[in-house]
């Protein structure tokens, strides 16, 4: 298949691009380097990849309605994978046109793109974030969610939405896919996990946002990938789905699994809870293993372990 991934030198885009190349799909990794983080750490996710004759790298930025059409005609692109986007919760707050400039209105392009080029396979992903607080767990894609409560989550919701109104209006098949907190190797920077291994590890201290009860459906970077890849390969008319792991971990475990397999203490800087956070992310994923033949493998204390293992290489190495 060719396919293109959006956001495709991103933490779960990049992670995307490695599995379907290794399936020997064509791929196109279409991304802006934008600089929420340094854009030098997203060309090393995808700097192996270089030179594969069936790898193709188009600078763009999904705003650009143009581009992406032209990408998509002259790769002859299949099947989307829709991964660009502006994240952050707490970022949000700060700029919402931004974050509805490039979560909708760079979705809608896309679903534009693929109304005028013929492209019959979208996966979008969206986010568990869309869920806001949520009284009834696990969270099910049939809930009731018309209270996000930061911009992020409400653009996201948007182009959930637009994806359903283009499919009712051009018969554009697709699938949106709320991924719940994904890690693992290269997760952005300023993810918890992420942010909190390097700090354990370096001696600084971390932020610890309320009493550390929160929890949050943690979901392994494969286990994301493999869900998505089948959503690319059984296309249905429209669904939405979520992809987690099925299970809660507190902050106060997190801390101390990644204590454990850090090997050392964590310096803590407690902070109050932050605006536009939830208290509880938990997937029903249900859903996901009928449609999608999703089964996630990998479990907490393995995932910490295979996080901190890939971490430390790069300590080396740097």
């Amino acid at each position: 298949m060719r396919v293109m991934v959006t956001g495709g030198a991103g933490f779960i885009g990049s992670n995307l691009v490695d599995a379907l190349l290794a399936r020997g799909d064509d791929v196109v990794c279409y991304d802006n380097f934008d600089n929420f983080y340094d854009p030098a750490v997203k060309r090393g996710n995808i700097r192996h990849n270089i030179g594969n004759p069936k790898f193709a790298l188009v600078e763009g930025d999904v705003r650009d309605k143009n581009k992406l059409k032209e990408t998509i005609d002259a790769h002859g692109v299949e099947g989307i994978l829709h991964m660009a986007g502006r994240p952050g919760v707490r970022p949000s707050l700060e700029d919402p046109n931004l974050y509805q400039d490039v979560n909708v209105n760079g979705t809608i392009n896309v679903l534009d793109a693929m109304r005028n080029t013929g492209v019959r396979n979208l996966v979008f992903a969206s986010s568990s974030s869309v869920y806001g607080v949520n009284s009834k767990v696990p969270f099910s894609e049939d809930d009731p969610i018309e209270r996000p409560i930061s911009p992020y989550a409400a653009s996201k919701r948007a182009a959930e939405l637009f994806c359903y109104t283009y499919h009712h209006l051009y018969k554009l098949p697709v699938t949106c896919v709320r991924i719940f907190t994904s890690y693992g190797p290269r997760q952005k920077p300023e993810m918890a996990i992420s942010k909190f291994v390097h700090h354990i590890h370096h001696g600084k201290e971390i932020p610890f946002f309320g009493d550390g009860t929160s929890k949050r459906d943690y979901t392994f970077i494969s286990d994301t990938v493999d869900g998505l890849v089948s959503a690319l390969d059984k296309p249905h008319p429209f669904e939405i789905v979520n992809l987690g792991s099925g299970r809660t971990v507190e902050l106060s475990h997190l801390v101390s699994l990644i204590e454990k397999h850090v090997g050392k203490k964590a310096k803590i800087n407690r902070l109050p809870d932050q605006p536009g956070d939830v208290p509880l992310t938990y997937a029903d994923i249900g859903k996901a293993r009928r449609l999608l033949g999703y089964e996630p493998k990998v479990g907490m204390e393995d995932g910490i372990r295979r996080f901190v293992d890939w971490f430390r290489q790069g300590q080396v190495k740097a």
